[in-house]
């Protein structure tokens, strides 16, 4: 049996552990006192606050029960915030302002004496476009309406692909749809006039095939404005998922085995070196936008979680290094699945890191940043794309992710414009600082009978793809058999079927149409030829100038590779004098080239 079928047999064996300790509470009178005492002394010391019309609230949210099975199945089961299971958040508090007490809320006449302090809002938004000067000016707009600095960066097709910008061919996608990045001095430019080592700062960087010689830039740039000690203090994330390029997303740029090999070099050295640092974002995002169910989403995702685990045990790192530094991306959208789907995620996650590979708390933690729904949003009558965001954003706070990125209304057309973006970052400060659903009491809308019976048919469901993929050898066998690429096809092409035939009701565009097929007048951002050709001139002045370093250092780079040492601090200094197009296509010459599976 693989590491997946021990998950399930973990995932079996808790819920057979859950339901005895439900009839031993009941059975059991000592027992069953112990779990009211400790049921009763959990409330006594929950603190209250007050809205801001003066309705006391309980910081912490608890079913109305009494009965010793009942507190045994949820605090077992469930968890609280903050506890094993995690099902109901990762940590105790999440969103929520500062403690008001009742008293000394009273005593002021129910004004507050002093500003409440802000904690670090999850709002993380997505952005790229043109060149790296560019995307730094967005980068300063979007942090205008943020309290901290949480930067998530959008590469270019080229630069996904791992190719120069003045490679044949790619002149006219130089620019489009993110940032091209070319060398440390374009990662120079992307972040400048940010403190990428100050404590509330993190970049987020969402690439996979060419993710360690982007992650060796980022470092090189860093090094370069703040000097070698800023290493250790460096936070974010990079994405660097190859399993979900190889099933969805299509940009791979070496064979699996050296892909994996290289991420796993780097999260080895990150590991060591960065302990702010998230080394790879497990990503089901683009699995959902490539077509699959919501199910598929989250078993795709955490079966190639475990797979991680499992390749960088086998390196020998320990779990509880490596484990701390695993995080998730997922979508949201608006099928019944999302009103639980991340929070189940969190106790399958959570059950199988404690059971199967024995990591501590903090690897057990499900650390999940979600997106809305990109594929949700529709070109027809595209302004009813904000009701289908603000409704995605409800569902990802109530499985109380912990950061979200908003999408733009006008995103089927083009590169968001500054209007849009600012509406999309609106919409969560709208949500967190503005209404009260989430900023007084954690749990507000968790726990309702339709969220527990979505949650038990969910995890049903996600156990079965385990089996499945466990039958047919473990992840990367089923990559090789196209499983799970076959069943994302499968599921896109019915999602598709159901708008044509009208059994999945899109409003404005399949129901409820005013009938004009009218495109919207929607500028579009493109990126001027002027600044395409000011991205390879800048990129042949750096080759002339570092050809003769660039050759030892790619020579140098081979031999690592060649025996089999961890080749990411040889990259570290390879990205100072070679670009990123240099570097792939050498070690491509040493490990070959990715070719899709037929």
């Amino acid at each position: 049996m693989s590491k997946l079928g021990q998950v399930v047999e973990s995932i079996e064996n808790y819920n057979k552990f859950v339901l005895d300790q439900v009839k031993r509470a009941r059975a059991d009178e000592k027992f069953g006192r112990e779990l009211l005492g400790r049921w009763n002394d959990i409330k006594a010391k929950i603190p209250v606050t007050r809205t801001p019309t003066g309705v006391p609230l309980p910081r912490l949210a608890l079913p109305e029960i009494d009965e010793p099975g009942e507190i045994a199945r949820y605090l077992f089961g469930e968890g609280l915030p903050g506890e094993f299971p995690y099902l109901n958040a990762a940590y105790r508090e999440m969103y929520l302002e500062p403690v008001r007490e009742i008293e000394s809320f009273e005593k002021n006449g129910g004004k507050l004496d002093k500003k409440i302090p802000q904690t670090e809002e999850p709002t993380r938004l997505f952005s790229g476009l043109m060149l790296a000067e560019d995307t730094n000016e967005r980068f300063h707009y979007l942090t205008r309406h943020q309290r901290t600095h949480r930067l998530s960066t959008a590469f270019d097709g080229p630069t996904l692909y791992g190719i120069d910008s003045d490679a044949d061919g790619v002149f006219g996608k130089i620019g489009e749809g993110g940032v091209a990045i070319d060398t440390v001095e374009d990662m120079i430019r992307l972040y400048d006039g940010f403190d990428l080592g100050s404590p509330n700062f993190s970049a987020s960087m969402t690439i996979s095939g060419p993710a360690p010689i982007i992650m060796a830039m980022y470092i090189a740039a860093a090094k370069r404005r703040f000097g070698p000690k800023v290493v250790p203090k460096l936070r974010g994330t990079i994405q660097a998922d190859i399993f979900k390029e190889v099933q969805a997303q299509n940009e791979t740029i070496f064979p699996i085995e050296p892909s994996l090999r290289f991420l796993t070099d780097m999260v080895e050295f990150t590991t060591r070196e960065m302990p702010r640092w998230y080394p790879i974002s497990i990503s089901g995002y683009h699995i959902g936008e490539a077509g699959s169910t919501p199910v598929q989403q989250a078993a795709y995702t955490l079966s190639n979680g475990f797979a991680y685990a499992e390749m960088f045990a086998e390196r020998g790192i320990p779990i509880d290094q490596f484990g701390p530094r695993l995080s998730f991306f997922l979508d949201c959208g608006l099928d019944a699945e999302y009103i639980a789907l991340s929070r189940v995620s969190r106790r399958i996650w959570a059950i199988g890191m404690r059971d199967v590979f024995g990591g501590g708390p903090k690897a057990q933690l499900f650390k999940l940043h979600t997106q809305t729904s990109g594929r949700s949003l529709i070109a027809a009558e595209f302004k009813n794309n904000l009701t289908r965001t603000a409704a995605e954003l409800v569902l990802a706070y109530m499985n109380a992710t912990n950061s979200c990125h908003s999408n733009s209304a006008d995103e089927p057309f083009t590169t968001p414009s500054e209007e849009w973006i600012r509406l999309a970052a609106h919409g969560q400060a709208i949500l967190l600082e503005e209404s009260g659903i989430f900023k007084h009491t954690m749990n507000m809308l968790s726990g309702s009978p339709g969220m527990k019976a979505v949650e038990r048919a969910v995890e049903a469901a996600i156990l079965d793809e385990f089996r499945e993929i466990e039958r047919l050898g473990g992840v990367l066998a089923a990559v090789e058999e196209r499983y799970q690429r076959s069943q994302i096809q499968n599921a896109a092409h019915r999602y598709e079927q159901q708008i044509y035939d009208g059994t999945r009701p899109i409003i404005g565009l399949n129901r409820y149409r005013d009938g004009e097929d009218d495109i919207p007048e929607v500028k579009l951002v493109r990126t001027p030829r002027a600044k395409q050709q000011l991205q390879v001139d800048r990129l042949a002045k750096f080759k002339k100038k570092n050809a003769e370093k660039a050759k030892r250092a790619l020579d140098n780079l081979a031999a690592v590779v060649e025996r089999g040492e961890n080749c990411f601090p040889t990259l570290l200094e390879a990205v100072e004098v070679c670009s990123l197009g240099q570097i792939t296509g050498r070690l491509q010459e040493v490990v070959g080239r990715f070719r899709p599976m037929v």
